[in-house]
């Protein structure tokens, strides 16, 4: 069976899909990725993947534009000729629904800032990407959402039918790669930190991830526990946020995330919504207690008082007092990282989420 999966970013593909495309490889599947030339558009054809190019401008709302790439992405399937037609996030979604392809399936990851936010250009936005996919979902074969909530706004809405709407939670996690292990001493030395508890957060600093709520919780508890944040500086997003990151060391973008999981006590995210963050998951495959948001995508990994807390979104306070009794009880930290850990092998593993697709695919392709 041949799939064609199309995004609007290469690295996309690579940092969130390469897990299942990897895996279809490895059970004989004939996988494309369907996407603009970036920095990691080489790669994919070291795991068998077959990287096919189209040209987009990821911001552009010029009309001509857009009618150009739709009929550049049309050309492209059309030469694939693939037997599912797989899309990620909203613009290659409903760009990939105008090709006309008899076997597509969406994937919404999640919504984005524009479900979070209630300013005009937000509500304008959310209504003209709701209405185009109900437009254009109506042959659309699956839609798949990565979290219950985002799933009920659509079906709710009517924006979807429910007999196309599918939960698949994630895009998987390989659970051998991040497995649990001890503290990367190496790591600790560089980075100075010695006897206090280490609170880490992994993210993209713009402000729908909880990062003006990390920093007030860090100076609550800056005598308690050491506080490091993990992730690029995002200038071009409307959200970005340029913290003064007084009590917490910001490490800007690392590749060595396993080892900064490793060494962490307790992991956080206070994000306002998710799709299903894959940090989340990354820690608690490693055995990690968890703080995060009460919130869409957050809640699909977290069971409050199992794996970790859940605290209401925007309220630093909470994080904090949540924070606090983990980094004062050692023995809790162990048994929700236990717990964690099970869950993300029950119900987020790789195999576990290709198998789920796998059987929409076969379903589809009868």
């Amino acid at each position: 069976m041949k799939i064609a999966f199309l995004s609007h970013l290469d690295l996309n593909l690579y940092l969130f899909r390469l897990p299942i495309m990897k895996e279809l490889v490895k059970r004989g599947y004939d996988v494309y990725a369907v996407m603009p030339r970036g920095e990691v558009f080489g790669e994919f054809e070291k795991y068998g993947i077959k990287a096919v190019e189209y040209k987009i401008d990821r911001s552009s709302l010029n009309v001509l534009k857009e009618f150009k790439s739709i009929g550049e992405i049309k050309k492209v399937i059309r030469k694939i000729n693939p037997d599912i037609l797989h899309t990620f996030m909203h613009k290659p979604n409903i760009y990939g629904n105008l090709t006309g392809h008899k076997n597509r399936i969406n994937t919404i990851t999640g919504l984005g800032s524009f479900f979070i936010y209630d300013d005009f250009k937000s509500k304008t936005i959310r209504k003209i990407i709701e209405t185009l996919y109900k437009f254009t979902t109506k042959s659309t074969k699956k839609v798949i959402f990565q979290n219950s909530d985002d799933l009920r706004y659509f079906v709710e809405k009517k924006i979807v039918p429910p007999e196309k709407s599918v939960l698949i939670k994630s895009s998987g996690i390989d659970t051998k790669t991040f497995a649990p292990m001890q503290k990367s001493q190496k790591l600790l030395k560089e980075l100075d930190i010695k006897d206090k508890p280490v609170v880490l957060m992994i993210a993209r600093v713009i402000k729908d991830k909880g990062v003006e709520e990390f920093i007030k919780a860090a100076e609550i508890l800056k005598e308690k526990a050491e506080f490091l944040y993990v992730g690029n500086i995002d200038k071009g997003n409307k959200n970005a946020y340029l913290p003064n990151w007084k009590n917490v060391k910001y490490l800007g973008f690392r590749r060595d995330i396993k080892d900064l999981i490793s060494i962490c006590d307790v992991f956080v995210l206070p994000s306002y919504r998710e799709g299903v963050p894959r940090t989340l998951l990354e820690a608690a495959s490693m055995t990690k207690p968890i703080v995060t948001s009460d919130a869409p995508g957050c809640r699909e990994v977290v069971e409050d008082n199992k794996n970790g807390f859940l605290v209401p979104v925007r309220d630093y306070k909470a994080l904090a007092k949540k924070l606090e009794i983990l980094i004062d009880n050692p023995q809790m930290r162990e048994k929700m990282g236990e717990y964690g850990r099970i869950k993300v092998l029950k119900e987020f593993d790789i195999e576990v989420v290709v198998s789920q697709y796998i059987k929409i695919y076969e379903e589809l392709n009868v």
